[in-house]
Formats: structure tokens, sequence, C-alpha cells
């Protein structure tokens, strides 16, 4: 059984824990090298007071942000704020004395509006709610700013907020402006005409949810078109769209006659934010005629990955070169130089004498981190991948991000940290695999009672295509492991049955599906053969949850029971949902791209899926509920109760 999940409603555990004596401490010291970077997985683990305990859950995305200043030339770079805590996708008022940002100083991944003056003074807040709001931008006479929300339905639109009397007004999100529902409905990164009169923005509205490779991958790729509305919601229309093409992030020029934005294939959306590829990935910025939607054209023509392209001045345009890697940097059209440089989201000044953008960081969060909750009774906090408490109270989890994609176990408050498993020990995967995460011992699951760990250890994602994987599993103490199956197919993700006799698990290549494998004698019996991925036992042995592939484009939850019989489909979304897990009292969390693109997907770093919610749900997939609202992919919840913690 893989009790992965401990009860979202607070329930009252029995657990006693002795307390860690000296000698296990040094006992642990010498068994387990103390290096900084282990050292990390030190987690705080404190109880929540006045809450039912913590949710652990996984985070990808930039772990620091920092907006900084420069001359457009890249001299003169200045940090924006003293007291920086997250900020990013900034941009200068019309009369270039303020900075509208987007900060998450309230809490890791709740996204809030903030501007200060150019030189860093006058900190204010603007907008601050639970919703991600992001990308906000000031008016020509500085009354109104025009940002984007996830507010009252968790999907992105575009808003207008008068900053006197605080009112808001959502543009797109109405009965003219809306996708068809089964589709993405994104709007991003609104701009203002010089004038005042037009809001233009890019949307992936009455798009394909379309996966990667050509439709055959699991993350989605984006189809944006460029759009202009009018403040007060009139005058919507399409300016510019290219079949199969992601025109993204549009800009006015000065004179307002025209429209530019960075332009690339659907397929390329993908390869922007996978760092093996920017190498290989190429953008052209194109400008339009704002009146017509046409005389298209190229500014550029180099195959380097160009974006966030703004006019700096009425001849001149600047842009981001986000690859190769080599070139990455501040470009513009003509007249000044190129400046090689870490930057994200570039945007000039009106007299196009100065610039800001963020700085990331990239060093993975610590253990146990806190992160912005948005379920009161819970307190959220960072953890590495595939996280499991035993029925015991001990954690087991894959060090991916924080180690090298071994399995480790330890006390929920981080202490008596062991490796049950080393993910070389036995020779079988690739090392070079490993260090870029497609290969490890991934997704421990605890036996019931508490004496066994099972894994799948072997080669993930894509690479799955090509080396196969195995179903281990090896004794708490780590003093034994044996492998379960051959390899003759690519085998992992295995969950315990609740009396320990069978375990799970999936299979992929030249077969397809769940299996469920005798713990006694080794036999094994095909439960389904389609596409099937992620299966979990129910805390009662009645039923497995796992995710399906629909078709090329859709993956859904769905549960059977153990003999074969009441496969229900719970999730519909037309987008991906996946990775779930049962909670103690057999509820089911999982993760779901439902709500779409939280920003423009070709603008994320180094990720897989960009974006990502976690939700919840009853086991027959009613009452259906949103646990974060980021702009990051999160996924891999686990709930800890006080209980464990004390």
């Amino acid at each position: 059984m893989r009790m992965s999940i401990f009860a979202l409603l607070g329930i009252t555990l029995g657990w006693s824990f002795a307390m860690i004596q000296k000698e296990e401490a040094l006992e642990l010291e010498s068994d387990f090298p103390t290096t900084p970077l282990l050292r990390t997985h030190s987690a705080r683990g404190l109880p929540a007071p006045g809450k039912k305990g913590v949710m652990l859950m996984n985070r990808i995305g930039p772990s620091t942000s920092t907006l900084y200043l420069s001359n457009a030339d890249g001299s003169n770079e200045r940090q924006l704020l003293n007291n920086s805590v997250y900020e990013y996708h900034a941009s200068f008022s019309p009369d270039g004395k303020w900075i509208t940002f987007t900060s998450e100083r309230s809490g890791d991944g709740n996204s809030d509006i903030y501007r200060s003056r150019v030189d860093g003074s006058g900190l204010e807040k603007l907008l601050a709610t639970s919703s991600f709001e992001d990308g906000a931008v000031m008016s020509p006479d500085g009354t109104k700013v025009a940002y984007v929300s996830t507010a009252n339905d968790y999907t992105t639109n575009i808003w207008v907020m008068d900053l006197d009397m605080g009112g808001q007004r959502c543009l797109t999100n109405t009965a003219t402006v809306k996708g068809i529902p089964w589709s993405p409905n994104g709007y991003f990164h609104p701009r203002w005409s010089p004038d005042g009169n037009w809001i233009v923005f890019s949307s992936d509205r009455n798009t394909a949810w379309t996966g990667h490779g050509n439709g055959t991958g699991w993350e989605h790729t984006q189809e944006l078109s460029i759009y202009v509305i009018r403040p007060d919601g009139t005058g919507f229309r399409q300016l510019a769209t290219k079949s199969g093409y992601c025109l993204g992030s549009p800009n006015w020029s000065p004179d307002g006659k025209r429209v530019v934005y960075y332009e690339m294939t659907r397929e390329d959306t993908w390869n922007a934010h996978r760092p093996e590829d920017l190498n290989i990935t190429t953008s052209q910025i194109v400008s339009v005629d704002f009146a017509t939607g046409h005389d298209r054209v190229e500014e550029t023509s180099d195959s380097r990955l160009k974006m966030f392209p703004q006019y700096v001045t009425n001849d001149t345009i600047g842009y981001l070169v986000k690859g190769p890697i080599g070139d990455l940097g501040l470009n513009y059209t003509s007249g000044l130089t190129s400046v090689l440089g870490s930057m994200h989201s570039p945007a000039w000044s009106p007299d196009g004498k100065t610039v800001v953008y963020e700085k990331v960081g990239t060093a993975t969060r610590p253990m146990e981190k806190p992160l912005y909750s948005w379920d009161a009774d819970w307190d959220y906090r960072f953890t590495d991948v595939f996280p499991d408490l035993s029925l015991q109270g001990k954690l087991a989890l894959t060090q991916k991000q924080l180690g090298n994609s071994s399995i480790v176990t330890m006390n929920p408050d981080g202490s008596n940290l062991k490796v049950v498993f080393d993910v070389f020990s036995t020779n079988q995967v690739n090392a070079s695999l490993v260090l870029q995460g497609l290969a490890g011992a991934f997704q421990p699951a605890w036996s019931p009672d508490g004496q066994w760990v099972a894994f799948g250890l072997g080669s993930w994602f894509q690479e799955r295509a090509v080396y196969t994987a195995w179903i281990y599993q090896a004794t708490a103490n780590g003093s034994y492991y044996e492998q379960l199956t051959n390899g003759s197919v690519n085998s992992g993700f295995p969950s315990y049955s609740h009396d320990g006799t069978s375990l799970v698990y999936r299979v992929w290549g030249a077969e397809f599906g769940l299996r469920v494998m005798n713990l006694t004698d080794k036999s094994v019996q095909v439960l389904t053969t389609e596409r099937d991925n992620l299966p979990s036992f129910s805390p009662d042995g009645t039923q497995i949850v796992f995710t399906r592939k629909m078709n090329a484009t859709n993956f859904d939850v769905c549960t059977i029971r153990p003999d074969g019989t009441d496969l229900k489909v719970l999730t519909t979304s037309g987008a991906n949902d996946a990775h779930a897990v049962w909670t103690a009292d057999g509820r089911i969390l999982w993760s779901s791209g439902m709500y779409g693109f939280r920003t423009e997907a070709a603008t994320y770093d180094d990720t897989f899926q960009p974006y990502g919610q976690i939700f919840v749900m009853n086991a027959d997939g009613s009452d259906k509920k949103i646990l974060t609202d980021s702009m990051w992919e999160d996924s891999m919840p686990l709930y800890l109760p006080n209980a464990v913690l004390n």
C-alpha cells in the first residue's frame, strides 16, 4: 500500500517516537557524509500551531529572483531594491518615474503586484490577494494598471485596476472574449497603447491542448495569437495570428502605429524552456501595422532564440537573446551593441536609456522551506520528489533535487537520515542521465509493516524509450535489496497493497499497462494493457488510482479494482491530470494543468511542464478543490499531521 498522504481532515494518530540518541546521531554522521548539499535535508520539522499540520510539496521554479537596473549598454548595473525578496516581470511607467513588478514577498509562490520609484524608494503594494497576479503595467496617464490575474476562476485573464479608487475590471472573462471551455484560455502580457486607448496582449484562446514532440509528449506546447481590446472591454479583435506558431510578448511602437512581438513554432515553445534545446531553437522578432494587422515585417533573421521585444527608439528594437546559451543577453536591431549576461524579462524605460530585468537563482530550495499556503488548515513546505510516509511515521523520498536520485528515509523532522538504496549500487543506470534528472531510483513506497521500501530503478521520461527500468525493494535499514523484475520492459512506480502481499506497478515499451505482483511467489497478473502510469493502492486496498493516456494530448486520473473491474475516469479537463496519490481518509490528491499556463510558455526557463496546480477530490471524483495557485509547477503533495511532527 502506498499510504503516501496523511489525513486531509485532521485525524488523531497514536504514534510515539523515541528521542534520537547521541550515539545514533554519531552513527548517522559516519554512515552519511554531511556535505553542505546534504545538510539541506535537516528540516525544521516543526508542527504547525493552530493547524492540522504540514503539507509537503515540490515546486519546480527559480529559488531566487532579484530585479536589476542598468544602462541600455549594460553599464552601471545596480539592484533596484535594498530589501529584495523575490521579484520579477518588471516594467517602467510611461513617465519613467515608477517601476511596477511582481513580488512573492507575501510567501513563496504567491504572486502580488508592487511598484517603487526608479531609485528603489517608495515601495508600494498595489494588489495582494491569494490569486496569481502578474505582469502589471501602468497606463499613460498613471491612473490605472493593467495586469494578469487568476481571480474568480483560476484562469489567467487581463484586468484593469483604478489606482485611486481600487476598482477592478476583468476584460477577458466575458461572453465576447472568452474562448471555448475545453481549450486553453489564458491571457498574458498586457501593454497599453501610447494614447491609452488600447491594450494589446497575447492569448492561447480557442487552441488545442497539444503535447510536445509534435503532439506525442506529455508537456504542453502553446500557440499564441496577438489581440487588442479597449480598457472598458469593448473593441476586442485579433491583431495577428499564424497557424502552428506562437506569437508572444507584444509591445507598441512609440507612435502607436505598429505592434512588435516574437514569433516561433508551437513546438519550439517546449524547446525554449529546455536547456538542452536552447542552442537549436529559433524565433524571430516581427512587427505588424496596428490598424490593419498587415504589413508584416520580420525585424530579425538570424537563427537565435529571441524574446521580449520592445521599441527602444522609433527605429531600434531591443530584445533578449535566450539561446544559444553563449549569446544570452540584451540585443538591439541597430545602434547599440549586444550586452551579454544572465538577464530575464527585460523592459526598457520610455527614453530607451535604462533597462530593468531580473536575475534568478537555481539552487534547490532546502527541505521544508516554508511556502505560501492556500489552505488555512495546513502549512505548506517544500520537499524533494516522491515523498511517502509510512504507517509507522517514517518519511521516504527520492533525493533528486537535493542529491543523486537515491532513496533516503528520515524522521519527519529531518533527523535520522539514511540512504536505503544508492542509485549507483547496481551499476544499472547511466550516470550522465542521473545528472540530468532523467534516470534514478524513483518513487519509494513503504510496505504496511514499515520493513520494506519498493521503488523503480532505471531511466524515465523520454529516455524510457531507449533504456529500461526495474522494480526493486530494499529493507528499511538499507542492509539488503532485491530486484523484482527482469528489465525486459521498463517497469516503475510501485505501490504495496494494504496487506503487503502484492505490488502494483506500470510497464512501458514492448508492453503497456499496470501489473500486480504476488510478493510470495513473484507471479505477475496483467491488470490493464493501456498506457497507464503511476498506480497507487488505496488505504483499504479496494481501489488503485492511476493515470491513463486517453488520447495523444490528454491524460486523466482513473481508479480500478485490483481484480480489474469497476474502471472509473475521475477527471475530464482536457488538460493533463496525473500524479494521483491517496490521503489516509481515502481522498485523492493530484496535479492538473486544467487552468492552463500562468504566463507565456516560452518565457519559462529550465523546466518541464512549466505550470501545474495541486488538487484534491473524493474517491469518486466529486468535490474537486484547487490547493495551489502559483505560476510554477507544483506537485508531489504529502500531508504530515502535527502528531508526526511533535
